[in-house]
């Protein structure tokens, strides 16, 4: 049997926090530098040659998400202030990372 996955209701972006809404009435703010160092693209896991794992101290303590889109039905994808557009965050590892 497959897992049901718990999708965002809606996504609202504050100075402050990144905001999920879930659709089972849940809901997390995550301070925006911390979801950016939670990045698990292929530029920020060392994937790609001559790139080494993302360095926190390479990311601005002021990185803001800028906007966001859906990707399916599945997952997140968050322009940030750094320029940084390549990660997708799946609606379960954002779950998992609600502090």
């Amino acid at each position: 049997m497959t897992e049901r996955i718990i999708k965002a209701k809606d996504v609202i972006i504050t100075f402050e926090a990144i905001t999920i809404h879930w659709e089972d009435g849940h809901t997390c703010a995550y301070p925006h530098r911390y979801l950016r160092l939670q990045c698990q693209c292929a530029a920020c896991v060392g994937e790609w040659p001559n790139k080494g794992e993302l360095d926190p101290d390479t990311i601005a303590e002021d990185v803001q998400a800028l906007d966001c889109m859906p990707i399916g039905k599945y997952a997140i994808q968050f322009l940030w202030s750094d320029t940084h557009y390549t990660g997708i965050y799946p609606y379960t590892v954002l779950r998992e990372l609600c502090p």
